[in-house]
């Protein structure tokens, strides 16, 4: 008798433990195996960001008698595109991924009286960014990768053929310039979420010189620089 419950208990035993390993294997099946076998697929994308003038003065700055001080000031925005991904090579893919981006800039200027003030700059760019996605392996349903590109950006709502007499600043509608990121994939079963985050600094110069306008005096160059949060939901 006793040996029969030692044998019901062993049994019971490799029973839990059979029960358990299979268990833990189906947590590691991985969502979406056949995902990396795709060519191309797309997806929509949506998230914030915030910008800022990279600035550089006039060499008659100092003689300025308008404004002791100008500054760039950062300024929030949100982005919605749609996304487009070819498949290169097992860690590679290029990416292109339209974006619809609203922006906001601020120049903050000191006047020779100390009064302080801020205007904004608004800007709403056709986003077109095409990008170089370096992968990770997947680690059951995650992964990691990088990114590196170029961006061609321009301002629907660039003011530099304006005739308003009161503008504070003209900018000029097209910039290009670089990016560097990196995010995070996450499978789920019929979808990808997937957090990035951004670094793009223009190259051109978006000051639009206008001697009527007292800022523009003082300023040589402007440039955008920004830092975009994303979350794309691929399939």
């Amino acid at each position: 008798m006793t040996s029969k419950v030692k044998g019901l208990r062993l049994l019971c035993l490799f029973g839990m433990l059979l029960a358990t390993v299979t268990l833990h294997a189906q947590h590691r099946i991985p969502n979406m195996p056949e995902h990396d076998s795709k060519w191309y697929y797309f997806g929509i994308t949506f998230g914030a960001n915030y910008s800022s003038f990279r600035m550089s003065n006039t060499q008659s700055f100092a003689q300025n008698d308008t404004f002791k001080r100008v500054q760039p000031k950062w300024g929030p925005g949100f982005n919605l595109g749609i996304m487009g991904n070819l498949r290169l090579t097992r860690f590679v893919d290029l990416r292109f991924i339209p974006t619809l981006l609203f922006a906001e800039k601020g120049i903050t200027t000191v006047d020779q009286s100390d009064v302080e003030k801020t205007e904004k700059v608004e800007s709403i760019y056709m986003h077109l960014p095409l990008q170089l996605k370096f992968k990770s392996d997947r680690i059951g349903n995650f992964r990691f990768y990088g990114l590196i590109g170029g961006k061609f950006d321009y301002d629907l709502a660039s003011n530099a053929r304006s005739r308003r007499q009161d503008e504070f600043l003209r900018v000029k509608p097209i910039d290009v310039g670089a990016e560097i990121g990196f995010g995070f994939e996450f499978f789920y079963p019929n979808f990808i979420f997937s957090p990035e985050i951004k670094i793009s600094q223009g190259f051109l110069n978006e000051h639009s010189k206008d001697v009527q306008i007292p800022l523009s005096n003082t300023i040589d160059r402007i440039s955008t620089r920004m830092i975009v949060f994303s979350i794309h939901l691929e399939g």
